[in-house]
């Protein structure tokens, strides 16, 4: 018999268990008043960079978050690395030719931080079709880390989730089922330049009211409607119900213009295909407005 260890767990089950003390008012607290600390400048793209716009980013986003899928990254990841990629890009005039390095090495920087295996620096490369190289991707690694201080460890709207869920009092499957949905609008929500400005309590806070208005509530078991849900959830991040409200709205409109998107590349299977892959543990063509 050979000489090794045997792991008999799935491996979905060798992440760590949530802690249920994170739960606690105190931490959610903690993450509302460090939120705005991480917040990116909503105006980089007219007064800091001349080459970058804002369809270029979402073409970026998209291709950072399909490398998050294929390399079975953790929810964590995306979000974390393009709050790196918006706080340096409010900070540094970046070449066109030089974003998709950028982009690749905020992943780096994000997987190094959620992940035990980090992403391999030579995948990257291969993703980009070889663009850059790992020299490079090391030089901008430290440049990054340099501007943002080292503070990378970000609060994303994704550390807001548990939290969120945990206030709706939902069964362990109605929980599982509104937490893929929100995890949807929240990538979908990442991709779109219109919520750079929000706080991440906000797009939190507004996924989960639209995973529970497409789910609807009855179909949760809530006694509530909709409606009241939303303003629960304001309520716990001391937040405007009507601000959280036209927050759902947009994530909506965001939805319907991927769908549209959708439909427009129907002619092509691969484009479809990519975009029902899209952002997500949930499929974006399962959703009900």
């Amino acid at each position: 018999m050979e000489s090794r260890l045997l792991c008999w767990e799935a491996e979905k089950e060798l992440r760590a268990q949530a802690d249920p003390v994170l739960l606690h008012g105190q931490v959610l607290e903690r993450l509302l008043t460090a939120q705005d600390r991480y917040l990116a400048s909503p105006t980089y793209f007219q007064c800091v960079q001349k080459e970058i716009y804002p369809h270029m980013r979402k073409m970026l986003t998209s291709w950072m978050l399909e490398v998050c899928e294929d390399q079975q990254c953790g929810e964590e990841v995306f979000p974390l690395a393009v709050n790196c990629l918006d706080r340096f890009l409010s900070l540094v005039p970046v070449e066109k030719r030089r974003l998709q390095l950028v982009g690749a090495t905020c992943l780096l920087l994000a997987s190094k931080l959620k992940e035990s295996k980090p992403i391999a620096i030579v995948n990257l490369c291969m993703y980009s079709d070889y663009s850059f190289t790992d020299g490079e991707m090391r030089g901008m690694e430290l440049l990054i880390l340099n501007k943002l201080k080292w503070d990378v460890e970000a609060v994303t709207p994704r550390d807001f989730l548990p939290h969120f869920l945990e206030l709706l009092g939902l069964s362990a499957d109605k929980t599982h089922l509104v937490r893929k949905h929100a995890e949807t609008f929240i990538a979908l929500c990442t991709t779109d330049c219109s919520f750079i400005a929000l706080p991440a309590s906000i797009v939190a806070a507004a996924s989960v009211a639209a995973a529970v208005t497409g789910l609807r509530p009855e179909n949760l078991g809530m006694a509530c409607s909709s409606v009241t849900a939303t303003s629960y959830l304001a309520r716990a991040i001391r937040c405007d119900p009507n601000i959280l409200r036209m927050c759902q709205e947009q994530i909506e409109v965001s939805l319907e213009s991927s769908l549209r998107q959708a439909g427009n590349d129907g002619a092509d299977t691969k484009a479809v295909e990519e975009i029902e892959r899209a952002s997500t543990p949930t499929d974006v063509l399962d959703f009900d407005l």
